[in-house]
């Protein structure tokens, strides 16, 4: 899925929305360090009443929320899995009710036997129908939109934990007192899910059942045993890892001192093939492999960056030279320069307007700007060499 894909299916999480089509919604309490199910119940979610289908519907969202690559995985399953979770999750959704909450009760003893947590938790499953037009209303023939709607199945889960109510100091209107809040029901935290999974992934308009799109709460950080043991699927790399290995490959190649135009080169020729593949509304972001990464560096200007050498040092940091870096990852959406008297934060296309000089014997960053720079009201006197 890109991002498109996945915005397409949050938009439909709203009351008002008419493709949105939730069928049941299965709620699981499970308790602390145990793992133990204290409670389960299966309902329609529309007898849910509008604030409570509120609240869950923000919930979702925020499980199809954030970045591609560090908080939204796209996962593959693994093969040949006995009783892998792919074919509890493609049976599941042709169930019947009954069996719809057995196979997502099976779904969440795989979760907590790879997993205990210092507070109780609730599991949240939704299957519901993802509805589009498979093409816009035709305003003279009067023809498509919600004539011709394409439709498919799908599986949202949810882990979200529990919070215990703080005490607080009430104020009656009909005692006319003051009173401390005696409530002791647990809280479930819909705002922040530990993690979840929508399964099968889209794209465009079809369902794709060999993938999952998995959620992790937190930011480039996916729970490697709840990928592999829990939902089967094959390992990742994070977009903080792709940046990371990409930069070291240049280094090996380039070495550490560097013109700041070449790097500027680098990631603005990066970032056309990117926006390219968005324009041209392709599905998946482009990818580098160690002969992408030569092309581009001797486009951008890099002496000796020939194919052997980058091969080298791509097989040296990466360890698979079939590897290839999602585009999208490697380009920074700002570079930041640290230094002891004033941080900078600028973009990547920027970067060729910085040199790094010396003068009069001292370091120096130069900035080439094209307005005058004011501070504090005051416009700064332009001072010649």
């Amino acid at each position: 899925m890109n991002k498109k894909d996945i915005a397409a299916i949050r938009r439909q999480f709203k009351l008002d929305n008419e493709y949105m089509n939730l069928h049941e919604i299965f709620n699981v309490y499970v308790k602390k360090e145990s793992g133990e199910i204290y409670h389960h119940i299966s309902q329609p979610f529309q007898l849910l009443d509008q604030e409570t289908q509120e609240l869950f519907l923000e919930n979702f969202k925020k499980v199809l929320s954030g970045h591609l690559d560090a908080k939204l995985f796209q996962l593959k399953f693994q093969r040949d899995v006995e009783g892998s979770t792919q074919t509890i999750l493609y049976e599941g959704l042709q169930a019947e009710t009954e069996d719809w909450k057995e196979y997502m009760l099976e779904m969440v003893g795989r979760m907590f036997t790879h997993a205990a947590y210092e507070f109780d938790t609730v599991v949240t499953f939704i299957r519901g129908e993802y509805r589009k037009p498979t093409r816009k209303r035709d305003s003279e023939s009067e023809e498509g939109g919600n004539d011709e709607v394409y439709s498919s199945q799908y599986i949202l889960c949810s882990l979200n934990k529990t919070d215990q109510p703080k005490k607080t100091l009430l104020f009656d209107y009909v005692e006319k007192e003051f009173k401390s809040n005696n409530i002791v029901d647990p809280i479930i935290n819909l705002d922040s899910p530990l993690s979840g999974f929508l399964f099968p992934v889209f794209h465009d308009s079809y369902a794709d059942v060999n993938h999952i799109l998995y959620y992790a709460g937190k930011v480039n950080q996916p729970d490697e045993s709840f990928i592999g043991e829990v939902l089967h699927c094959e390992e990742i790399t994070t977009a903080a890892e792709d940046k990371d290995s990409f930069e070291q490959v240049l280094i090996n190649v380039m070495g550490d001192e560097v013109d700041s135009r070449v790097i500027a080169n680098v990631y603005e020729e990066i970032d056309r093939m990117v926006q390219e593949s968005e324009e041209n509304k392709e599905s998946e972001a482009p990818r580098l492999d160690y002969r992408d990464i030569g092309r581009i560096l001797t486009a951008s200007g890099v002496e000796n960056a020939e194919p052997a050498k980058v091969e080298h040092a791509f097989k040296a940091v990466v360890n698979n030279e079939k590897h290839e870096f999602k585009a999208s990852n490697v380009v920074p959406k700002s570079i930041k320069i640290k230094t002891t008297v004033a941080d900078l934060s600028i973009s990547p296309k920027d970067l060729k307007n910085i040199k790094y000089i010396m003068y009069q014997g001292k370091r120096c960053l130069l900035l080439e700007i094209d307005e005058d720079v004011v501070v504090e009201g005051f416009r700064l006197e332009t001072i010649k060499p």
